[in-house]
């Protein structure tokens, strides 16, 4: 649940952000808001060229801008290096979310042997299996299924119908959107005369501290040894992570990426929407993959490289080749063109027609 705060101040904000203010710091802000919608009592940020242009006419109330920004009206503004990661740490201070009250809910399973931290929320019909571990102030949602042996460390947050399986280790604040499948079985399969027969994934799935991981998305579990997660990285809704990946530190991955068995992705790289990405590839340290891209089996994007297209290629080359096909048409009408003026100049006339010379 989320609720509002009566209000703060402009000063109170500033201090907050460890920010400089200008203008006045005794203004009561009740709320956040997009700069269009915001009105006298509320606060919003310049974040691109966009909203720059709408600044003159937004009527919030106080605006958070780059250190840059004009200000000859002599508006309420606070100045921040990063307005947008600024106005996010006021959103959560004005709209904070009440945790549920701690407790075990009466219809939830919870295992006898299964150890429940001080301060842990359980929700209705929630499973706890043989041998689960909850760290304090951890909040499993109403209907969620944690396997035998799975670790949630503190201050975990999984929404409702999230389905852990058995051996999940989870560190500490990771946040889990509805939907969610952690360790469910890699695809592996063996060909065999009768038709492909399952190969026995025994592994587990390790995921480290301030992980979130959105709706209906699913990492496997590694079919000998581990799929990791390291710290800090963010999945969109539906993605999918496959057996025995190594994704590192800070990783974002956008909605509808499919990752498959055994890729490597180093910490600080940035994979768009509906990538897909072949067995065995690797993915270095700050690279960035853009949307709807496709990394063939074993391949390589170097560190700090921006690739894009299928396959994927960097991306002044692939924009080349993009500017190349939007003038096929173009060049199809050049070159009937050529053809015409061809056929039709003296040169190309048989010899001996009425117009030769005898």
């Amino acid at each position: 649940m989320i609720r509002k705060l009566s209000h703060q101040y402009v000063r109170e904000i500033a201090g907050l952000l460890d920010a400089a203010f200008e203008g006045d710091g005794d203004l009561a802000i009740s709320a956040a808001a997009s700069i269009e919608s915001a009105g006298p009592n509320e606060i919003s940020f310049i974040g691109n060229r966009k909203a720059f242009s709408q600044a003159g006419q937004s009527r919030a109330g106080c605006l958070i801008v780059p250190p840059g920004f004009p200000n000859p009206l002599g508006r309420t503004v606070i100045r921040a290096a990063q307005p947008r990661s600024a106005f996010a740490a006021v959103v959560a201070r004005l709209h904070p979310k009440t945790p549920p009250p701690p407790g075990i809910h009466p219809t939830a399973v919870v295992s006898p042997t299964a150890e429940i931290a001080p301060g842990c929320s359980i929700g209705p019909h929630a499973v706890i299996g043989d041998g689960a571990r909850l760290g304090p102030g951890c909040v499993v949602g109403a209907g969620s299924a944690l396997g035998a042996r799975v670790t949630l460390g503190e201050g975990c947050l999984l929404y409702a119908n999230v389905t852990i399986y058995a051996d999940v280790e989870i560190g500490e604040r990771a946040i889990l959107h509805s939907g969610c499948v952690i360790g469910a079985d890699g695809f592996g399969f063996v060909s065999t005369p009768q038709g492909y027969e399952k190969f026995p994934q025994i592994g587990c799935v390790r995921i480290g501290n301030d992980v979130e991981i959105g709706a209906n998305s699913s990492v496997d579990r590694a079919a000998l040894g581990v799929t990791s997660i390291g710290d800090g990285t963010k999945l969109d809704n539906m993605v999918h992570i496959g057996h025995n990946c190594q994704i590192g530190r800070h990783v974002v991955i956008a909605a509808q990426t499919g990752i498959s068995g055994a890729v490597v992705v180093e910490d600080y790289a940035v994979i768009g929407g509906q990538v897909g990405i072949g067995d065995k590839a690797r993915i270095e340290t700050r690279a960035v993959v853009g949307s709807g891209s496709g990394i063939l089996t074993s391949k390589i994007v170097r560190s700090g490289e921006v690739v894009w297209g299928t396959p994927a290629r960097p991306l002044k080359k692939y924009l080349r080749q993009l500017a190349a096909i939007g003038r096929i048409e173009e060049l199809r009408e050049e070159v009937a063109a050529l053809r015409k003026q061809i056929s039709e100049s003296p040169a190309s006339r048989p010899t001996g027609s009425p117009h030769s010379r005898s």
